[in-house]
């Protein structure tokens, strides 16, 4: 994670519809008198479960619902604020009156405040007033609204999340898009600067929008899933979307919740799977969102060792409140249910994990036993991986965590984290670091490259080129590679074809697929315009062709995690800088021969040690003319002869190109 600065198928809809209110009048005399009715969603065992932490559908309860009371139509609000003397709603509706629609107190010590207001629909704005003990006058957002303002204004919106869902057969299908010996190849992207109206640069798409757009390109480019930056909401946008001050609320300055699903829908349509970012490490201090709710610290941590952030100047979770931990698990179980995602790649997870990470000593407080490890945040993961594939079998989550954590893609139930995959920042520092280097220099480092098999089944491995890499002054992926203008594509190209090649998954930044030349700007549209460049339309085919031999050859993704799927041939051409290895399937006959060429020296007649005897055709080349490479390809299979080479008794001469990649599939 970056450092952050502050419809057809109606089987599958995901809400019981109500009927729309009608335009709210003036109240009656009775209802002045009484504007704010006791009614309850709440059962006892509700409370139970939300008390001890074990609610893991709040926002079936709490927040603003329209419903039907006594043949009204209106608005029932509920709100967790324990430590509040009162607690009232305000709005258009009652032309924002702090005290004149008070809700009442549950008898049963939960702290949830309550209470049903007729004549309210979907569509009205409002805030919580709220008393607190300790006199403070605080107005806040609800943290269970399903939609709000767009900001500046900071008011919720009653909403509902009721639609018309089309995805049965995604939805019956994607055990097997989504499971862990399937391709999955992920594009990683933020929605609000991915593309921008050509006519008006300045004003951000909407979600239907975007998907007119979208979907024929990644279906083109042949990614299996996207994942989505933050789309909650969030007040700041230079934080991307990673400073949220709306949990179960879609960003609204790119459309409705309606218009999110829409989106998702088409790309379900479309076979691409969704991933969603969630981010349960860290929270804003804003004045309306979660911090100090009721003026107590209701959901961070009341201790500033364990509950600022200081990297980001946030606020952390109070994982050891049940309350809190009910809170959390329902919101990320609320994106897989509501919304359909069919994943969550959990941010920062390494900052939730450790007491001490990026503090001083003496800014920390060591856990009972005197480690430093945070067991309440170690529970509240596990709980919540535990939470999600039992109400959702066939999604994943995927873990953005950058230390050696034992078992964080491990089952719960062996002691591991119990996330379906990890992001392997490992893998992508050290790969990032050779390709950097003049290739000149290669040979004194090829270690670098080759040390992510030491550990490389340790845990299930996503390779993530995230938007991490192409900020804050790191440069774009193009720009990190060494050499002229062609040398850096190519470079950049038998990059794709190394990561394509290794054992794990893939993710790529938007952009960095057809190699977006500036680092990445949140605040204006990828460079479109490069790929009227052979340049760039090269990589972008790159890309492009790696995908679908990705998608077609089991070889490069039966055995992702596993150690029977790999295999290393040569690594000791230091001199030439040439890596050999091969990846295996379930078939020995599916078997591939990777060779990298790391260096801009075209090497003819180079012979190679293959796994069995027959015929060997290439069947990716980066440095295809069609790729903007020199099109020093092998045309023809090559038979293999009796010379032994590499420790084989069988083994074909090729010709190398500069700074390429040969896979090679026997015929």
């Amino acid at each position: 994670m970056a450092k952050k600065t502050s419809k057809k198928d109606t089987e599958t809809k995901t809400e019981t519809p109500v009927k729309k209110a009608k335009t709210p009048t003036a109240p009656d005399e009775s209802t002045t008198l009484n504007p704010v009715e006791s009614v309850s969603r709440f059962s006892e065992f509700d409370i139970f479960l939300f008390k001890e932490g074990k609610h893991f559908k709040l926002y079936d309860k709490l927040g603003s619902h329209v419903m039907e009371y006594k043949g009204v139509v209106g608005t029932y609000f509920a709100v967790w604020a324990p430590n509040a003397h009162s607690v009232s709603v305000m709005g258009n509706f009652n032309g924002w009156n702090r005290e004149g629609h008070p809700l009442m107190p549950r008898w049963d010590g939960s702290g949830i405040w309550e209470g049903w207001i007729p004549n309210i629909g979907r569509g009205e704005v409002y805030k919580y007033f709220i008393r607190s003990t300790n006199g403070q006058h605080l107005e806040k957002s609800d943290p269970f609204a399903f939609w709000c303002e767009i900001g500046p204004k900071t008011a919720s919106i009653v909403w509902d999340t009721w639609y018309e869902w089309s995805d049965t057969q995604w939805m019956e299908d994607r055990k097997e898009k989504n499971k862990l010996n399937a391709p999955i190849s992920v594009y990683e992207m933020h929605l609000a600067s991915w593309r921008r109206d050509p006519s008006e640069p300045e004003r951000i798409l909407t979600y239907h929008e975007i998907a007119d757009a979208l979907i024929p390109y990644l279906k083109e480019m042949g990614f299996t899933h996207v994942e989505f930056m933050p789309v909650m909401e969030h007040p700041y946008s230079p934080s991307w979307g990673y400073q949220i001050t709306g949990y179960f609320s879609v960003a609204a300055r790119m459309g409705t919740p309606q218009e999110l699903m829409y989106l998702i829908d088409q790309l379900h349509a479309a076979g691409i799977g969704v991933y969603m970012d969630w981010v349960p490490s860290h929270f804003p201090g804003d004045a309306h969102g979660l911090f100090r709710f009721d003026g107590s610290a209701l959901y961070e941590h009341e201790d500033p060792r364990k509950g600022y952030h200081p990297d980001w100047k946030s606020y952390i979770f109070n994982y050891g409140r049940n309350e809190v931990r009910s809170f959390l698990i329902s919101n990320a179980l609320f994106w897989l249910d509501r919304y359909h995602a069919d994943g969550l790649r959990v941010d920062a997870v390494a900052s939730m994990l450790y007491l001490d990470y990026s503090r001083k000593h003496g800014e920390w407080i060591p856990n009972e036993f005197g480690g430093r490890e945070n067991l309440e945040a170690i529970s509240l993961l596990r709980e919540m991986n535990e939470a999600a594939y039992k109400a959702f079998p066939d999604v994943q989550t995927i873990a953005e965590e950058s230390t050696a954590f034992p078992g964080v893609s491990r089952p719960v139930f062996v002691g591991g984290l119990g996330f379906g995959m990890k992001w392997m920042m490992g893998w992508m520092n050290d790969t990032l670091k050779y390709f950097e280097k003049d290739p000149s220099f290669r040979k004194w480092h090829q270690d670098q490259l080759t040390f992510s098999l030491v550990y490389a089944f340790s845990e299930n491995f996503m390779l993530p080129f995230s938007h991490d890499e192409v900020v804050y002054g790191k440069g774009s992926m193009i720009n990190k590679m060494p050499g002229d203008e062609w040398q850096r594509a190519a470079n950049l190209r038998l990059l794709y074809g190394y990561m394509f090649t290794h054992p794990g998954t893939k993710l790529i930044f938007m952009g960095s697929e057809f190699g977006q030349t500036s680092e990445w700007n949140f605040e204006k549209s990828l460079d479109w315009h490069l790929l009227e460049q052979t340049t760039h339309s090269g990589i972008q085919n790159c890309v492009k062709a790696l995908n679908e031999l990705y998608k077609s050859e089991p070889a490069l993704y039966e055995h992702s995690f596993s150690p029977e799927g790999f295999e290393w041939i040569d690594t000791q051409d230091r001199e030439n800088s040439v890596v050999i290895y091969a990846r295996k399937g379930l078939k020995p006959d599916n078997s591939l021969v990777v060779i990298l060429n790391l260096t801009p020296i075209p090497r003819s007649g180079y012979r190679v040690g293959v796994l069995s005897d027959g015929s060997w055709a290439e069947v990716f080349n980066s440095d295809s003319e069609q790729f903007g490479g020199s099109g020093k390809i092998n045309a023809e299979a090559v038979l293999s002869d009796n010379k032994q080479w590499h420790g084989r008794p069988q083994s074909v001469q090729l010709d190398l190109p500069p700074l390429g990649v040969v896979i090679l599939k026997k015929v």
